[in-house]
């Protein structure tokens, strides 16, 4: 792994003097650490990983294009964060689980008055979700279902039952995004990571609630009719971001963007 940006005095000057070692789990918990938060703020950030052709997936899933320092990275800022906040269709084609406490993490995570393991909350409007998944029946922290209060009150009730906590953040029958960012928040989730997927966070983006977007680029092509990592509806103007940080590895880069 070696810094490209922003420049240090650890900053390689050419290929030759390089360190390709592993960076240690703390050195990339510094590296992906939140900013510091007003008492009343929040900060959500994205995660989500695209090929050199713009493909968020390849054959549906977004595993195929990752690789082994992405999931390091995938899980440093899962361990950094409140809440986990994804969709539900990604929720069904990613076989998502509840997130697990790492012994790596705990005391960092006890420093900043975080619990064992992030939450896991699923954003969606037909609740339409398997409540018998370990993900809602046997999770380290309740898993909360985001939904609009005209969601259908049968499966309300169902998740309810299966143990999760249901959180309204809309009037219709689906959440606002922005909404879903200050419900979070009011709950004293305040450091939050959206894995998407491309809709959910095409949502976000249209309502001006993302903070930050870490995209590691993979050096992989797919063609093909796959997802960008947004999708839905556009924006007016377009959002600029300004970058934060830029790694590299194994040919994959590893960026982060964050609100100007």
């Amino acid at each position: 792994m070696r810094r490209l940006f922003p420049v240090t005095d650890q900053t390689p000057a050419s290929p030759q003097e390089r360190d390709d070692r592993e960076w240690s789990l703390d050195e990339l918990a510094e590296a992906y650490a939140y900013p510091a938060l007003k008492a009343d703020g929040h900060w959500l950030r994205a995660n989500m990983v695209s090929t050199l052709d713009g493909g968020a997936q390849h054959d549906g899933r977004s595993q195929p294009i990752s690789g082994e320092s992405d999931m390091r990275i995938f899980g440093t800022l899962r361990a950094l964060a409140d809440v986990v906040v994804v969709g539900a269709e990604t929720v069904r084609q990613e076989g998502y689980r509840p997130a697990r406490a790492r012994e790596a993490f705990a005391a960092r995570r006890a420093a900043s008055g975080q619990g064992p393991a992030p939450a896991i909350a699923v954003v969606t409007a037909a609740m339409d979700l398997d409540f018998s998944l370990p993900l809602f029946t046997s999770p380290l922290v309740p898993t909360l279902v985001v939904t609009g209060a005209a969601a259908p009150a049968d499966r309300v009730a169902e998740a309810a039952r299966a143990g999760a906590e249901v959180v309204v953040a809309g009037d219709g029958t689906g959440a606002d995004p922005a909404r879903v960012v200050r419900e979070l928040a009011a709950r004293g989730l305040r450091r939050q990571l959206t894995e998407g997927g491309p809709r959910l966070l095409g949502q976000f983006v249209a309502a001006d609630a993302l903070d930050e977007l870490c995209l590691t680029i993979s050096p992989m092509l797919v063609a093909g009719g796959a997802q960008r990592i947004a999708a839905g509806p556009s924006v007016t103007v377009p959002h600029r971001l300004a970058p934060a940080c830029v790694l590299e590895e194994a040919g994959f880069l590893f960026t982060s963007y964050r609100r100007i």
